[in-house]
């Protein structure tokens, strides 16, 4: 995520704060300034205290999805709350249900710890339940902080649990649909769910002035609506080959290649990357940012392997365009180098799956608007065109 430094490396997670992360502590400083310079600093610690739950909270999200085979790319605190970046969605509803509630069931063991904690400190000093109360209204002290989290945790668990999807809640219930319908079906439940709860959470942030809720309503309502445009997607691309997608007709370099003949071929031709091959070898690929930076930057025409990338997954040309998606967030790079067996193939990246997902989602709306006149003059119609040879015909000519 831009605007993010990391702070720490854990079970080979990144864990980042966001620029805007300071606004939250400060904020915490300022709701205790009323007990001056020592109450800021009682405030400022508190909401440290309270995103390291926020930060485990993720880790439990984070070390199950390792678990079952997801890479977690980091965990990013936010002001609203922290964000566990995995490389993949889950597939299967035991999964998503698994890795969805460990994030609350963090805060679960962390309220009970807080609980005896607390139970340990009155019973330490004959402290009765009133002499908590009392001291819930007073200055800073650790009764105050361990109470403040304990109430925190419970907020976390409860508030974590709306079933507003992306929430953990919204997951929960995607994961319990899946085992009872098809998984773009439970999407798409939990989707419209989530989006008609954040509508209300949204309303009542704005006749309560509620600010903060307001702005998380905004993100739950626009994250259900890009997990759900995802899922449709995958679903579309899961249906055809990824040898169906990748250009056939590229335009290739070698090492001995300059920027000047790249340059030239981003202006004849559409294509963004270009394989740099030795023989019939891939050896890198230079990408159209990376050579336009090249010619800013660098003093001379120089040659393209000083500017290629060296590591693009390698995928094989007989499993579905989903998995590109997926292998591709995986690496956090927009190509990847198609093979059949061990020979290379060409290219395939993020415009072409784009297009892919274009041309396929059109070709279904007429499949099926097709199949429905059909059937109002009594035809037989087939819903969508064979998967290999038919396919490839129709993608290679959107070249």
């Amino acid at each position: 995520m831009k605007w993010s430094w990391p702070i720490a490396r854990i079970a080979g997670i990144d864990v980042k704060i966001h620029a805007t992360f300071l606004l939250i502590v400060v904020l915490g400083a300022m709701q205790w300034s009323g007990f001056g310079l020592t109450g800021m600093v009682f405030g400022a610690l508190l909401m440290l205290a309270l995103f390291l739950c926020v930060t485990l909270h993720e880790f439990g999200h984070g070390l199950v999805a390792q678990r079952f085979g997801i890479p977690v790319r980091e965990i990013v605190l936010l002001p609203i709350g922290g964000v566990a970046a995995l490389a993949r969605n889950p597939s299967k509803p035991l999964h998503e249900l698994l890795i969805a509630a460990a994030g609350p069931a963090v805060n679960v063991v962390l309220a009970v710890v807080l609980s005896l904690m607390l139970g340990l400190h009155a019973a330490w000093h004959e402290l009765s339940p009133e002499h908590l109360l009392k001291a819930f209204g007073a200055g800073p002290s650790l009764v105050i902080a361990l109470i403040w989290l304990l109430n925190a945790n419970i907020f976390l668990v409860l508030f974590n649990l709306i079933p507003a999807f992306p929430m953990d809640g919204g997951r929960i219930l995607r994961g319990l649909l899946g085992f009872v319908t098809d998984w773009g079906r439970a999407t798409r439940i939990a989707a419209v769910t989530g989006q008609v709860i954040a509508v209300g959470m949204f309303l009542f942030a704005i006749f309560g002035g509620q600010v903060m809720l307001g702005i998380i309503a905004a993100f739950i309502f626009l994250a259900a609506g890009s997990t759900y445009a995802e899922e449709q997607a995958r679903s579309v691309l899961s249906t055809w080959r990824v040898g169906d997608a990748y250009n056939k007709h590229a335009l290739t370099l070698t090492e001995h290649d300059r920027v000047s003949r790249v340059v030239d071929y981003l202006l004849t031709s559409y294509q963004p990357d270009f394989a740099v091959l030795r023989g019939r070898e891939l050896v890198g690929v230079v990408r159209r940012d990376k050579a336009l930076e090249a010619l800013r930057t660098l003093p001379v025409d120089t040659t393209v392997d000083r500017l290629m990338l060296r590591d693009v997954p390698r995928i094989p040309a007989e499993p579905p365009l989903d998995t590109v998606t997926e292998r591709m967030r995986e690496a956090e790079c927009r190509v990847a180098a198609v093979y059949h067996g061990s020979h290379f193939a060409g290219l395939v990246s993020a415009d072409d799956l784009a297009e892919a997902h274009l041309v396929l989602t059109f070709v279904g709306r007429e499949a099926n608007r097709s199949a429905l006149a059909g059937s109002t003059r009594g035809e037989q119609l087939p819903l969508s065109p064979g998967r290999a040879g038919r396919s490839e015909e129709m993608l290679s000519g959107t070249r």
